[in-house]
């Protein structure tokens, strides 16, 4: 499936979704793009998950990837493309990305997740609700 095939079928699937999987405040969305200048190419997206391991059972994690693979959701966010794996994607529906320098533990990002019962203290793992 090309990449073009993967985000028709993905925003054929949001449009029937009110609510995004992720959004990103300004604020992570200057920082993903400053980071992605960093690397010296345009064609770079924000994978966007969680993996199992933290204080709390799950934590997030932010990659940069040239390509999504083949079962991943696209989304569109201001001209950035942000990529969610299936599994991440029901943990993380309806999170807010921020990015702010307050308090520098967490390396700036700040996790606003409705599905997470209980959060670590430095906000980078979560035990989801039951």
């Amino acid at each position: 499936m090309s990449i073009a095939e993967v985000e028709q079928a993905v925003n054929a699937t949001q449009e029937q979704s009110a609510e995004p999987i992720v959004r990103l405040t300004a604020a992570a969305l200057k920082q993903v793009r400053h980071l992605i200048a960093k690397q010296g190419t345009a064609d770079l997206a924000l994978r966007v998950g969680v993996k199992g391991g933290g204080c709390s059972g799950l934590s997030y994690f932010l990659n940069l990837e040239p390509e999504p693979k083949a079962n991943d959701q696209v989304l569109k966010v201001d001209g950035l493309r942000i990529i969610v794996d299936p599994k991440s994607a029901r943990f993380l529906a309806g999170t807010t990305l921020d990015y702010s320098l307050k308090n520098l533990l967490e390396g700036g990002w700040v996790f606003t997740n409705p599905n997470a019962g209980r959060t670590c203290g430095c906000g980078t793992s979560f035990q989801p609700r039951a």
